[in-house]
């Protein structure tokens, strides 16, 4: 009987996050939007620029899927109940996310502060007006991040706190590129990490089935 990979929840990435949504909700429920927004897009430096502009990309649907994919290269990965996992962890919230802002439609800093000089843009960010409510960058790294700090083997669980710090990183990085206002990026990280935690759950109750399955690789089409 082939196994799925080592997993179990990681305490190294869940307690950071909770940390963040008590602090996080004080700053929120504190400050506007806006004071907050100009606070963070407007300390830059041409490091930071190139920095933000690729770490944003770390929550783009299209790079978490290549990451996931990748992952299957590894022989413990190859199996239906990682396969199925990893698709609900990672894609659930982004749906739900997606919903949220045509629901909401609301609009982007770009779209509120009318295209202000004072924005600091870069050439190459893409511009963006509407839909703002929730980042779903931010929503796609907490979901991407927590699944893989949930799949560190037992001496390698701190690796969840690198991985809680990259996912918060991308949130930070969605303000900077003018692309969100902190409420967008503060409710993304909440509907990432809080989805991947249930669809985890839902998995990992009924992981015994899959334990019986054969793995990917040997199921012919």
């Amino acid at each position: 009987m082939r196994t799925a990979p080592y997993s179990s929840y990681n305490l190294f990435f869940i307690i950071p996050f909770l940390i963040w949504v008590v602090i996080g909700g004080f700053v929120k429920f504190n400050n506007e939007d806006i004071p907050l927004f100009t606070l963070i897009n407007q300390h830059h430096n041409s490091v930071s620029d190139v920095l933000m502009y690729y770490t944003t990309q770390l929550g783009d649907g299209g790079v978490i899927t290549v990451m996931l994919l990748v992952l299957m290269l590894m022989k413990p990965m190859r199996n239906v109940w990682y396969f199925i996992t990893a698709t609900l962890c990672t894609a659930v919230a982004p749906i739900i996310s997606q919903i949220i802002k045509h629901k909401v439609g609301a609009d982007r800093p770009l779209q509120v502060l009318h295209d202000a000089a004072w924005i600091h843009m870069e050439p190459h960010w893409p511009k963006l007006y509407h839909n703002s409510f929730p980042s779903g960058h931010t929503t796609g790294a907490f979901c991407l991040f927590c699944f893989l700090s949930f799949l560190l083997p037992a001496g390698k669980k701190w690796i969840g706190l690198i991985f809680f710090e990259m996912a918060v990183a991308v949130g930070y990085s969605r303000i900077y590129v003018a692309a969100h206002f902190y409420t967008d990026v503060y409710a993304g990280s909440i509907i990432g990490t809080v989805t991947c935690v249930v669809m985890f759950a839902i998995m990992t109750y009924f992981k015994p089935r899959f334990l019986q399955q054969r793995t990917l690789n040997n199921i012919t089409v």
